[in-house]
């Protein structure tokens, strides 16, 4: 465990990415290539169902200053850049895509040992603020995440969280969609090759209950398996293979029990780095 609560985004972290990470029905393309001067192209291609999507993004380090420049098949142009810590604990974030002029946006983050604290603000007449803030430890945590829009005066995003973790085991209890679902998840390392999560959600207005419980296992130190099922009855499986130093094949596939007949879905995600 890291020093400090970490942000809020951090809160249910691993359970999320236990239960949700990898698990897809696109097929999914990748390849990184790195220039002599030090600079990353990424270019990517998704097929969702019959539609291509493709995407290359190019990253340049320069000390403590990262920019990311992506180009997508729509011809957006997505820039991103980020200035790491210019004072301990800082990081700054300057986003915008053209040609949409109202999606500037700058982001601030301030890691303590007990706090951390990200905020941000649409570079626009109106701006949405957007405030997310922990306190706590890394033992137990506590943090909210605030969204107001400064044009119709309302808050558009009002969650609270609170997380608790030791060595082995991590839980905790969100609070979203303005008070109306509650959301609890738990992550426990049973091993070191083997890790379980479990992740239960209630609608007050819909009085709805939903469950997703899943499970890791490291087949040996290059693959990794997973799977999960929901209380829809769908039962999804991941094995990835890591076939060279950085480079990933991942397959993954999902099966409704309720319903048969239907075909599986089956997605396929290859990434290739030097």
């Amino acid at each position: 465990m890291g020093k400090g609560p970490g942000l809020y985004s951090d809160i249910g972290k691993k359970a999320r990415d236990l239960l949700y990470k990898d698990y897809q029905s696109d097929h999914k393309f990748t390849i990184t290539t790195y220039s002599p001067t030090g600079v990353a192209i990424t270019s990517s291609g998704t097929k969702k169902d019959d539609i291509f999507l493709a995407d290359v993004n190019t990253q340049l380090k320069n000390k403590n200053v990262t920019t990311d420049i992506k180009v997508d098949t729509n011809s957006n142009l997505f820039t991103t850049i980020t200035v790491d810590e210019p004072c301990p604990g800082l990081k700054t974030i300057f986003s915008f895509k053209v040609p949409d002029q109202r999606s500037g946006k700058v982001e601030i983050q301030y890691l303590h040992d007990y706090a951390g604290i990200s905020t941000s603000i649409g570079l626009t007449a109106n701006p949405i603020v957007n405030f997310s803030g922990v306190v706590g430890t890394n033992v137990v945590a506590l943090g909210t995440d605030l969204s107001f829009d400064s044009k119709t005066g309302n808050f558009v995003k009002c969650n609270a969280g609170l997380n608790f973790s030791n060595e082995d085991l991590i839980a905790s209890l969100t609070l979203n969609d303005k008070g109306d679902t509650l959301t609890g998840s738990y992550y426990h390392i049973v091993n070191p090759l083997t890790a379980v999560g479990a992740e239960v959600g209630h609608s007050f207005a819909t009085n709805e209950n939903t469950f997703l419980v899943g499970a890791q296992h490291t087949l040996d130190p290059l693959t990794t398996l997973k799977g999960r099922v929901n209380n829809h009855g769908r039962v999804s499986g991941v094995i990835q293979h890591e076939w060279r130093p950085k480079s990933l094949f991942t397959l993954s596939g999902e099966v409704d029990t309720r319903n048969i007949e239907k075909s599986a879905k089956v997605g396929l995600a290859l990434a290739l780095k030097p």
